[in-house]
């Protein structure tokens, strides 16, 4: 039986100035020095599920070009094992983002290499998934793809865990192939949007319905609904960046090694106490000492 968390999904270089403000349409404004950071949610994913002590494998795409070594560096350093990571003919995936002094962002995409992964590479990359193991995925992926590494990893016995983001409705047949569904509210608003928002229990059985075989909604500051609701952790956010894709890794964490599902919780709680994407993955000492002070109080 099998016990690694494989991550099918994106590598992008965020590329993130911060501004005074955003600029308006044909505007230009001086901002601060260029930061070059590890990004894109399945490699902030994977890397976030290794700091947690998961044995972690990477399936994705990167160029041959300056952004890769960046980006695969960022891998090795959290001991997340890439070699099934492909060159491409494409750049490196990028995302070039704005931020404003008062939080708020503005982020443009460039897929690049993101876009070659085909349906028959993703099944050949999971030759090796076992019973046991899971299997993450986002949608900065070919959404062909993502349902055949779906297809594959429960046909293999492993469990699969889908984090719908960016928000996009979705095919039934992909849907079906999924264990756990993760949206937050907008991105479970534009799976279903019929559902009732304001009752996260109908809103996860209406989008069961559609296919998955369990729903976990991330409700933000209000914490999270997995069959009840379970509170969010009270502290100082400085930079939400990646707190949706720590909590994904964490919840596979958690339930890979029996820990209680308030860890995801906590794991994004500590994330957003700092920086950037990757660089606020939190260890799992980080993430016992904040369960550990709730429970103490």
């Amino acid at each position: 039986m099998g016990s690694h968390i494989w991550v099918f999904g994106s590598l992008n270089a965020d590329l993130v100035v911060e501004v005074e403000r955003q600029p308006r349409p044909g505007e230009t404004l001086s901002g601060g020095d260029l930061a070059v950071i590890a990004g894109g949610k399945g490699a902030n994913q994977a890397v976030a599920a290794a700091r947690l002590g998961a044995d972690v494998r990477m399936i994705g795409a990167v160029g041959d070009d300056a952004f890769s070594g960046i980006l695969l560096d960022s891998l090795t350093e959290a001991s997340v094992d890439h070699s099934r990571v492909r060159r491409s003919d494409r750049p490196t995936g990028a995302a070039l983002i704005t931020v404003a002094q008062s939080g708020e962002n503005s982020i443009v995409i460039s897929p690049g290499a993101n876009a070659d992964p085909t349906p028959e590479s993703v099944v050949e990359d999971l030759r090796d998934i076992e019973p046991g193991d899971f299997l993450l995925c986002q949608l900065e992926s070919p959404v062909e793809t993502v349902e055949a590494a779906l297809r594959h990893a429960r046909a293999r016995g492993a469990q699969t865990m889908l984090d719908p983001a960016p928000a996009r409705p979705l095919p039934t047949s992909l849907l079906r192939e999924v264990d756990i569904l993760t949206p937050n509210e907008g991105e479970a608003a534009t799976l279903r949007p019929t559902a009732p928002r304001d009752d996260p229990a109908a809103q996860a059985e209406a989008l069961k319905a559609m296919g998955p075989g369990q729903v976990c909604l991330k409700l933000g500051a209000k914490g999270f609904y997995l069959d009840r609701t379970y509170p969010a952790f009270q502290v100082d956010a400085v930079d939400t960046t990646a707190a949706g894709d720590v909590f994904n890794a964490a919840l596979a964490v958690a339930l890979l090694e029996g820990r209680p599902l308030a860890f995801a919780a906590a794991a994004a709680a500590v994330s957003v106490t700092r920086k950037g994407a990757q660089p606020s993955a939190p260890s799992t000492e980080e993430v016992e000492m904040l369960l550990s002070n709730r429970q103490s109080v």
